[in-house]
């Protein structure tokens, strides 16, 4: 089962998008991941509890790229057309089983990485989505996910840094967009209030 829902996936539709993230087309998850890789439109959402840690997620063994890593809370890809906080939402929900009242964007990181197990590449215009929730741990569907954490930012970086194996390579610039947007040590108290753009390679 948990194979025909990683194969399901693949076949689903990315929208690809232009220099400026604009939507020219689309093509299937697995063709849009394959080298050299099409830019293409995805998410990457980061929730915060009341004092500032950042939930990650420990991606599964049958994840099609970068399995068994560290990540933030979650990723995806929303359909052609589609709502990218609708996307996330969703997706929240089938690997989080959470429910997010609010998720406001922080910013788009455009990155492209090689997965170094074989031929995989992500090559994503990402929009960073940013939320708050209370402090327990969600219950995650371990078809996606096989364990989640609490972690304080600024230590988080620091064992990127030391062990960049460890964790997704998108990881570090989603982090650095969202601690742009706004000071996540109170972050109770504010919201993000402005954007931006960024773009890393590995």
């Amino acid at each position: 089962m948990t194979t025909e829902i990683r194969s399901d996936r693949e076949a689903l539709l990315v929208e690809l998008v232009d220099e400026h993230g604009r939507a020219i087309g689309s093509r299937s998850v697995a063709e849009a991941h394959r080298p050299p890789g099409y830019l293409h439109r995805a998410f990457s959402v980061l929730l915060y509890d009341a004092s500032g840690r950042i939930l990650l997620q420990r991606r599964s063994a049958v994840k099609t790229r970068f399995p068994q890593r560290f990540s933030n809370t979650c990723c995806g890809h929303p359909a052609p057309g589609q709502d990218v906080v609708a996307a996330a939402s969703i997706r929240l929900m089938e690997e989080l089983n959470l429910t997010v009242t609010e998720l406001t964007e922080a910013g788009i990181y455009r990155y492209r990485a090689a997965d170094p197990r074989g031929d995989q590449v992500e090559h994503e215009w990402d929009h960073v989505l940013v939320g708050v929730i209370s402090d327990g741990l969600p219950d995650p569907n371990p078809a996606e996910v096989s364990e989640c954490a609490w972690a304080d930012p600024a230590e988080l970086l620091g064992r990127i840094s030391t062990a960049p194996e460890s964790y997704t390579p998108w990881l570090r610039g989603v982090l650095e967009i969202a601690t742009h947007a706004a000071d996540f040590t109170h972050v109770g108290n504010k919201k993000p209030s402005t954007r931006g753009s960024v773009s890393g390679s590995s």
